[in-house]
């Protein structure tokens, strides 16, 4: 019989704070090929040879590439950051988070809005977080991100705010 050593444990990533993926709703999906095959058609209008099927082969590909980029966007909080999309903010920098329904993220938009603060907004999704900043080193003011469940983000950037 051999002995054998029992294998090392593999590192695990620990499972982040909050995680979210703000998906395109699904009457998006048939609406945009819709689009996309109506402008097709247009530009067919009864041709024959390349023209005749041209249209179709480019435009309905790059409409569901362009309706999948739309829903890629991903936020988490994990290892004391807030992550949105590529963009990341340690949350050491949060000085306080404002969950916002439809009509606070319209008013922290329009007339509230700031040029300098970090935007991510997907009109398709009702909520949005405010993140307010203290960095003085950072001329951001003001994150604003959407969200399905605000108050659900806002309670886990300021745990791991408080954790940090």
């Amino acid at each position: 019989m051999s002995s054998s050593s029992p294998a090392p444990a593999s590192p695990v990533a620990p499972a982040p704070a909050y995680a979210e993926r703000l998906t395109l709703p699904w009457w998006a999906w048939p609406a945009g090929l819709a689009v996309a095959g109506l402008l097709a058609a247009e530009l067919w209008l009864g041709a024959t040879g390349v023209r005749a099927w041209l249209p179709f082969v480019v435009l309905i590909p790059a409409a569901v590439a362009g309706l999948a980029r739309l829903g890629r966007i991903r936020i988490a909080v994990r290892d004391d950051e807030l992550w949105v999309d590529d963009a990341h903010l340690p949350v050491r920098y949060v000085a306080d988070v404002v969950p916002l329904d439809a009509a606070g993220r319209r008013e922290v938009l329009g007339v509230g809005s700031d040029p300098l603060a970090f935007v991510v907004q997907r009109p398709w999704v009702g909520g949005a977080v405010q993140v307010v900043l203290d960095d003085p080193a950072d001329p951001t003011p003001f994150w604003v991100v959407s969200t399905r469940h605000p108050v659900e983000l806002a309670t886990a950037i300021l745990t791991a705010r408080d954790a940090s």
